[in-house]
């Protein structure tokens, strides 16, 4: 049904109606600034993802098992609105049916529909962002539903917490200063954890996550659009990540702005094997 690379470890995506998670494969690239092949991102990762061990060594279980689904989205030659509007809608229609949505990436404007379908059915919900870039322009060459703006407009909706910046304009700075928003820089939370602490109470119980791949350091994650020195590593990533899922209700998440790199496939499998690890905290039945 899906054509994707997989040296058939024993197990394939389900059929949507037996699915408890379903990726919604967003191939979409129109306001990227600088580096190209987020329309490219979902295809490498799931051709990465197939090729995963099935069993998680730290969880000891396999969270496959929960059911995973696939639901492409045509997205080509659409305006970014149009995009957002598509993301929303299907996004809203997963809910419906009881499955837990996750956007597999693709520019970063997309989350904006997810987070609007998500805002409809969580009056309390708080946005987590993790990323290098503070993407709180309010325009970006003309378009507000740029990849650039993404946290403007989700700031629209509802209260968000930003880790890991390291890269923004003035006027972001400023406006960050004028709001008082939360926001984590790189720098002071790159090689510890005091600040798992202050990123999780800063937020309600239900949360939506977004995570722009570029919030890794390049030395692991170079397959982004605009990668920034400075980022964080798997592990310190992946121990906030178990926490926020074990004291927050997830309610979901995506992870994008993935361009794969030709013949370098280490990136895709991190990507890939990050997926695997937020379905395996978020319906773990004990995280400690």
């Amino acid at each position: 049904m899906h054509e994707f690379d997989s040296l058939s470890i024993s197990w394939e995506f389900v059929e949507y109606k037996k699915a408890g998670v379903v990726f919604l494969l967003a191939p979409y690239e129109a306001t990227v600034s600088w580096g190209k092949g987020t329309s490219k991102g979902p295809k490498a990762v799931m051709d990465a993802f197939l090729n995963l061990e099935l069993f998680d060594e730290e969880l000891v279980s396999s969270p496959f098992e929960v059911g995973i689904s696939l639901l492409e989205l045509e997205l080509e030659g659409m305006k970014p609105l149009e995009a957002v509007r598509m993301v929303r809608d299907k996004t809203a229609g997963v809910l419906g049916d009881g499955k837990f949505p996750v956007l597999v990436g693709g520019e970063h404007s997309l989350s904006v529909g997810m987070v609007e379908a998500f805002i409809e059915r969580y009056s309390d919900l708080s946005i987590l962002q993790l990323d290098a870039h503070a993407d709180l322009r309010d325009e970006f060459r003309g378009e507000k539903y740029s990849h650039a703006c993404v946290m403007s407009r989700v700031r629209e909706m509802a209260d968000a917490v930003q880790v890991g910046v390291r890269s923004l304009s003035r006027e972001e700075n400023e406006l960050i200063k004028k709001r008082g928003y939360t926001l984590l820089w790189a720098r002071d939370i790159f090689d510890n954890k005091k600040w798992f602490r202050e990123a999780i109470d800063a937020l309600e119980d239900n949360v939506y996550l977004t995570i722009d791949l570029d919030v890794f350091d390049p030395s692991i994650m170079p397959s982004v659009g605009t990668p920034e020195p400075g980022g964080l590593d798997w592990y310190l990533l992946l121990d906030f990540l178990k926490l926020l899922c074990r004291e927050r209700n997830v309610v979901g998440f995506d992870v994008v702005e993935f361009s794969p790199i030709k013949d370098f496939s280490s990136p895709d499998y991190l990507a890939a094997r990050l997926l695997y690890k937020l379905v395996g905290y978020v319906f773990a039945d004990d995280l400690g």
